[in-house]
C-alpha cells in the first residue's frame, strides 16, 4: 500500500465560489503560473504518485456554498485518477481544509474522531495547559483541527490515521525586531502545546494497540531554527516520542538531525523563495510517522523532490509540474499490509 501526504498551496484557488474546477488561462495565486498550468501540474503529480490514499493539506475550503469533498472528486474524475473518494473532517476558517483521497477499491475510510470520556480533548475542542510557567493555564486550540480517519483495507485490517496541519511559527504581522522575536516566541509555545496535545492522541492509540499513522505538514523538525534550544526539543520530537522507550516512539526516517558530514544536503519536502535574498532555500516540514508494528514492516518513504530525487529530475514533464504545482513536494510511503 502506497500512503502520501502533499501540501497544495492555493488549491483553494483553483475552483469558483460554487466548487467548480477553474481551468483556464488566468493567473493562479502561485507566482507566474496560470491556473491551467498549476491543475495541470497537479494532474501530472497525482498520476505520478499514484497512491492509495492520500492527505491533502491545504484543501479546497469547506463552506456553505461549496463543500470540499465534492471538490476533490471532481478533480479526481477531471485526472481520472483512481483516488476517486475523500472525505474531510472538521472543517476550519482558514480556506485550508484537511482532507483525504482515497482509491474505494483498496479500503474503506471514515472521519472517527477521538477525545473526551477520560481522554484528551476531542482536536475541536480546546486544551489547557500552562505554556509560559506561569501557574497560569492557557487555553490552546487548533485552528485547523487535526483529521482521525479509521482506515480498513480489504483483507480486513484496520489502521488508524491523523492528519495534520501543524501551526507555523513565522512570526508574521511582526513589523520591528523585538516584535519578531516576541511572536515567534508565542507561536513556537502554541506549536509546542499544538504538538503535546497531539501526542497525548498517539498515546492513547498506542495504548489502546492501535497501527497509527500520523502524517502532514508539521511546520517544524529536529535543529530548524535557533528557538529550539529556548524550548529543549522541536515539536515533531515530541510528537515522535523521542525521548521514551522504542515501544513508544513513533517513526519516519527524514524526522531525525542528520549526522553525516556537516556539508551534507539535509532532506527536504519543501522549497520557498527568499525575496530579501533573492533566492530558494528548502525545509524538511513533511512526515509520515508510523507506530512501532508498522515500522517493524520496513516500510520506504520516499520524497519526490524534484531536484533530489534521481527519478523526478530525469523525468522532466514531472519535474516541472512538481515546481508548478505547489511549494511542497509529495512524500509517499509504500508499506506491505
Amino acid at each position: 500500500m502506497r500512503i502520501a501526504t502533499y501540501n497544495v498551496e492555493w488549491f483553494n484557488e483553483l475552483f469558483d465560489r460554487r466548487g467548480r474546477i477553474l481551468d483556464d488561462d488566468e493567473w493562479s495565486s502561485r507566482y507566474q503560473v496560470t491556473r491551467a498550468q498549476q491543475l495541470g501540474a497537479l494532474g501530472i503529480v497525482f498520476t505520478a504518485v499514484d497512491p492509495d490514499v492520500i492527505l491533502v493539506v491545504e484543501a479546497p475550503d469547506e463552506n456553505a456554498r461549496r463543500k470540499t469533498a465534492a471538490m476533490l472528486e471532481s478533480f479526481a474524475e477531471y485526472f481520472g485518477l483512481r483516488q476517486r473518494r475523500a472525505l474531510v473532517g472538521y472543517a476550519n476558517d482558514t480556506q485550508q481544509e484537511i482532507a483525504l483521497m482515497y482509491d474505494p477499491d483498496v479500503l474503506r475510510a471514515r472521519h472517527d474522531p477521538r477525545g473526551g470520556e477520560g481522554q484528551s480533548p476531542r482536536f475541536d475542542q480546546s486544551l489547557r495547559i500552562d505554556l509560559d510557567i506561569d501557574a497560569t493555564l492557557d487555553t490552546v486550540t487548533f485552528s485547523k483541527p487535526p483529521l482521525e480517519v479509521e482506515l480498513e483495507t480489504r483483507e480486513g485490517r484496520l489502521l488508524r490515521l491523523i492528519g495534520v496541519h501543524i501551526k507555523s511559527k513565522a512570526p508574521r504581522g511582526a513589523n520591528s525586531p523585538d516584535a519578531e522575536n516576541r511572536v515567534a516566541i508565542e507561536n513556537r509555545r502554541k506549536q509546542l502545546a499544538q504538538c503535546i496535545w497531539l501526542r497525548q492522541r498517539v498515546d492513547e492509540h498506542l495504548d489502546a494497540g492501535d497501527s497509527l499513522i500520523v502524517l502532514g505538514d508539521f511546520n517544524d523538525g529536529p535543529g530548524l531554527d535557533e528557538y529550539e534550544r529556548l524550548f529543549g526539543r522541536s515539536g515533531l520530537e515530541i510528537v515522535l516520542g523521542h525521548s521514551g522507550p522504542p515501544r513508544r516512539q513513533m517513526h519516519d526516517p527524514h524526522a531525525r538531525l542528520h549526522r553525516g558530514h556537516a556539508t551534507m544536503a539535509a532532506p527536504a519536502s519543501a522549497r520557498f523563495y527568499d525575496p530579501e535574498n533573492k533566492q530558494y532555500f528548502s525545509a524538511m516540514l513533511d512526515y509520515i510517522m508510523v507506530s512501532p508494528d508498522l515500522c517493524a514492516a520496513e516500510p520506504k518513504w520516499r520524497i519526490w523532490h524534484p531536484f533530489d530525487d534521481p527519478t523526478c529530475y530525469r523525468t522532466p514533464e514531472l519535474r516541472e509540474a512538481l515546481l508548478q504545482a505547489s511549494d511542497h513536494f509529495p512524500v509517499s510511503m509504500e508499506i506491505s499490509l
